[in-house]
């Protein structure tokens, strides 16, 4: 497939292939390894779905399948591991555009899989929440899914502990959240934006959650029926309240933990946006050490910084390996999708002096296909890298580009 045209700028990074997943925009992917091949699985943005790609020549990607989803729902966000699927259904907020319609109805929950035809996933169980679905989950193979659920009585996105054992009856053995969450339980009074947004992330007994508006929190998960809390760390004020914190990717080996923002508002009309570095070496008072450099406009661009551009600018999702094989893993190194500014790749190997090796800044789009963002430029949504180094990466607009880092020296 050939590239778009129009400029792109890049430091230390390589187009490699272009996917255009037949003009449907993906947003999480997923990468499954079977023998010999590489298989990359996007769940679309716009079009409810999920595509699978024959990548083990990533230079010339083979388009195998298009997987409908439910209609009416949002089927955003996929995991792989043992074999198994995981992919969320959720019902989409009104104040999404297009707007859902209501009489409609839609699915919630999320689905699993089995991938021993890579193909052909043969779907195996539902899990339900009893509201309005799951957002970002984690899964790293076993037992257990770390769900970001929506039940009925509750405001905003909390943790739940999912086991698929036996996958045709998942069970949801615990559930944590702020207090202030439960209205049905008779709670309220909590800060607006106050949800696990971006997903658990697991390590050994702990989880790492960034709750937006709630915060950064570490939890104690040794008994899953009982989570408990271990320290915390808030972000707003002064970054907005608004998925504050998207994503918390634990290093545990260095004792620290990658956190960054969600840029929601179009021309940077809100706070400013953040990525950076927290100490866990004391996890019951985690302390923010050090922040990444503010993407710069590339030499020669027709904008003298990314406010300029339009559309959205800011950070949104980081690359993670979560023990995958599958994945690429290099803890000096962070990859790190920032919308308009594109692909941002940080060298944190000195935690206290983050540094910007690498970037790639696609071409806006040529063609409009979702009404987002209100000026049609470039939006990079998510980024996922194999192990053998090729990065994906999806835009609002664009199809998939793959890339690869290729350091000067």
């Amino acid at each position: 497939m050939e590239f778009p045209p129009g400029e792109s700028w890049s430091r230390n990074v390589e187009a490699v292939a272009y996917l255009d997943l037949g003009g449907k925009p993906g947003f999480k992917m997923a990468l499954h390894r079977a023998g010999a091949r590489w298989y990359f699985y996007v769940a679309h943005l716009w079009e409810p779905g999920w595509s699978i790609v024959d990548v083990t020549d990533a230079a010339r990607p083979r388009f195998v399948r298009f997987i409908p989803g439910p209609p009416n729902t949002w089927t955003l966000q996929i995991q792989i591991a043992d074999g198994r699927m995981i992919t969320a259904l959720e019902k989409i907020p009104p104040i999404w555009s297009p707007p859902p319609d209501p009489a409609r109805g839609n699915e919630e929950g999320f689905l699993i899989w089995d991938l021993a035809d890579p193909e052909n996933p043969r779907r195996l169980g539902h899990y339900r929440t009893g509201g309005d679905g799951t957002h970002r989950n984690y899964y790293a193979g076993g037992r257990y899914v770390h769900a970001t659920v929506l039940p009925a009585g509750f405001d905003g996105h909390i943790y739940a502990i999912v086991d698929i054992g036996d996958p045709a009856k998942p069970v949801e053995v615990s559930r944590w959240w702020r207090k202030g969450q439960w209205t049905a339980g008779g709670e309220g009074g909590v800060p607006f934006g106050t949800m696990l947004h971006g997903g658990a992330y697991v390590a050994g007994d702990r989880a790492y959650l960034p709750y937006s508006a709630g915060g950064f929190v570490i939890l104690d998960i040794s008994d899953v029926r009982q989570p408990r809390l271990v320290g915390d760390l808030p972000f707003s004020p002064p970054f907005q309240s608004f998925i504050a914190v998207h994503t918390a990717q634990p290093l545990p080996e260095k004792k620290i933990v990658v956190v960054n923002s969600e840029a929601i508002a179009e021309n940077c009309e809100e706070p400013l946006g953040y990525a950076g570095l927290v100490d866990v070496s004391d996890e019951t008072k985690p302390r923010l050490m050090s922040l990444f450099p503010l993407p710069a406009p590339p030499p020669g661009a027709p904008f003298k910084n990314f406010c300029q551009r339009g559309g959205r600018f800011g950070p949104h999702n980081q690359h993670q390996h979560q023990f995958q094989d599958a994945l690429y893993r290099n803890d000096d190194l962070v990859f790190l999708t920032y919308f308009n500014a594109g692909l941002r790749i940080v060298d944190i190997s000195d935690p206290l002096l983050p540094r910007e090796v690498g970037y790639f800044v696609p071409p806006d789009p040529g063609v409009r296909r979702a009404p987002q963002p209100k000026t049609l430029v470039a939006q990079s949504e998510d980024v996922v890298v194999d192990a053998r180094g090729f990065i994906y990466v999806t835009d609002k607009n664009h199809g998939v580009y793959v890339l690869r880092y290729r350091p000067a020296g």
